[in-house]
């Protein structure tokens, strides 16, 4: 446990290095979250103030109607395409800058929108895929039994896709041939050593205890009649969250960027020092 926490913070160290030199690259995850929470917010406000639409809906699982599936394949399909436009345009700033080029919000969004064609078709298959996994945990029969094989199979899912927005952005290939060339990387250079990478979830966990800490010392404060001193408290924790989550998903996108050329070009990217990013990922194997 303590080598991958080592491990994942000598790369969140490099990576942090890397969005410092580009803090733009912020503004995707924090766009990407407000255009899926809009998204959220438009397929579930007709249905909580239009009692009658609710009753139709709840009447539609009741029955497990396929228009519900439907509705619920078109929220997934459009909340996946704006992640993955987003990722993608995070990731082709991060390989612009590994390039040795100095990349802006708009190289980004350009180079995302060159790949709608990849990322639509990317999209489609991560939305299926992701309605069936919940249709099986969802599974009445064996329920216990369909969320383990479901957290199974999505865990080996995770690492199968782990490089395909890198590949989507500088191959453009097509959701297939991204997933092999994915599970390619994966296998021929990181292997076992990829599980490394979990260390950055486990620094941006410790990250999140002073929110959480917060949040909650605010609520008791709350309760205890401090609403004045409480609520400021709260509002800090959620902001401290927020901002965690903002630099984890450009990290991530950063470490993605880098571990995947160096995969498809055995050096190590601009930006990174090259015995810390080889003593992060290599001593696993």
């Amino acid at each position: 446990m303590f080598e991958r926490i080592e491990r994942g913070w000598e790369l969140t160290k490099q990576s942090i290095k890397v969005l410092k030199a580009d803090k733009e690259l912020l503004v995707f995850p924090l766009v990407s979250g407000i255009a899926c929470l809009a998204i959220l917010a438009s397929f579930m406000a007709p249905v909580i103030l239009n009692e009658s639409l609710r009753d139709q809906v709840e009447k539609m699982v009741d029955d497990r109607s396929p228009v519900l599936w439907v509705v619920l394949f078109l929220f997934y399909f459009i909340t996946y395409f704006i992640v993955i436009f987003f990722n993608s345009a995070m990731v082709a700033c991060a390989i612009v800058r590994f390039r040795g080029g100095d990349p802006t919000i708009g190289t980004g969004l350009s180079a995302a929108g060159s790949r709608l064609p990849q990322i639509l078709g990317w999209a489609l298959v991560s939305a299926t895929v992701g309605m069936l996994l919940n249709a099986l945990e969802r599974n009445k029969r064996g329920r216990s039994v369909a969320s383990f094989v479901s957290g199974i199979i999505g865990a080996a899912w995770t690492v199968m896709t782990y490089f395909v927005v890198p590949v989507l952005v500088v191959e453009k290939l097509g959701p297939i041939g991204a997933i092999k060339r994915s599970v390619s990387v994966v296998r021929e250079t990181w292997g076992e050593s990829l599980t490394s990478n979990f260390g950055i979830g486990i620094i941006v966990f410790l990250a999140n205890i002073p929110g959480l800490l917060a949040i909650f010392g605010g609520g008791y404060l709350i309760q205890g009649g401090h609403t004045v001193l409480g609520i400021p408290i709260i509002i800090a924790g959620v902001a401290w969250m927020i901002l965690v989550g903002l630099v984890s998903s450009a990290l991530t996108a950063i470490s993605q960027a880098g571990l995947y050329l160096y995969a498809a070009d055995g050096k190590v990217p601009n930006g990174y020092d090259p015995d810390a990013f080889q003593h992060a990922f290599l001593q696993g194997k």
